[in-house]
């Protein structure tokens, strides 16, 4: 079976997210105006390329009867992009830049996501530091977290804290906060001026080692 083209294969993941979300197939019209084409014209071509690669199929003259037809599409579930940030010190504290590097591709049910939720709010991060082993991150691990929601107690998440970076536990205790680390060589950390929670860990991909 022939691949899609990048754009070909946003065209199915948009028809996927649909479909799985218990919603109709999208129009022509829906998915011109998805990807800001001036016409119904591209979005036909997309789909006509997506038939003949034996991607998805349809009805002849009925709208709306677009099917995902191929077998692997329809084991797995929605694979989306995350984009990685650079990395994070789980170790002490530091200041890091976190630019946009590249992106982590993920099936989202696999990290609790569904189709019908944003992923709007997910990005991932590299690990460097051993402070978290006790809640097996190990420096090189890449973790997915998700922007917006308020911590709570005993969750994983990437903090700034004081003007640094870190990625720890969130602990509240006694009314007061701080950032727990899973290794008895680093210490506990009190915010003395600001913390803000920049994402909660939904799931670490490791690489095997060579």
């Amino acid at each position: 079976m022939t691949e899609p083209t990048k754009a070909q294969r946003r065209v199915l993941e948009f028809i996927q997210i649909e479909l799985q979300a218990g919603r109709p197939a999208p129009t022509l019209r829906e998915i011109a105006r998805r990807f800001g084409y001036a016409g119904h014209r591209a979005a036909a071509a997309h789909l006509d390329a997506l038939k003949r690669k034996g991607f998805i199929e349809s009805d002849t003259g009925k709208v709306r009867s677009l099917r995902i037809t191929s077998p692997l599409a329809k084991l797995r579930s929605l694979i989306v992009d995350i984009p990685l940030y650079g990395s994070i010190p789980a170790g002490m504290p530091q200041t890091r830049e976190q630019d946009a590097e590249g992106c982590v591709s993920v099936d989202i049910n696999t990290i609790g996501y569904t189709p019908t939720r944003s992923i709007q709010h997910l990005f991932a991060v590299r690990v460097t530091g051993d402070s978290m082993i006790g809640r097996h991150i190990l420096d090189g691990d890449f973790v997915i977290l998700e922007h917006g929601p308020d911590p709570r107690n005993g969750q994983i998440v990437a903090a700034y804290v004081d003007g640094k970076n870190t990625l720890k536990t969130f602990v509240q205790k006694g009314g007061k906060t701080y950032l727990k680390a899973e290794n008895p060589k680093y210490p506990a950390i009190v915010p003395v001026e600001e913390l803000m929670i920049q994402g909660v860990v939904k799931a670490v991909i490791r690489r095997a080692k060579e």
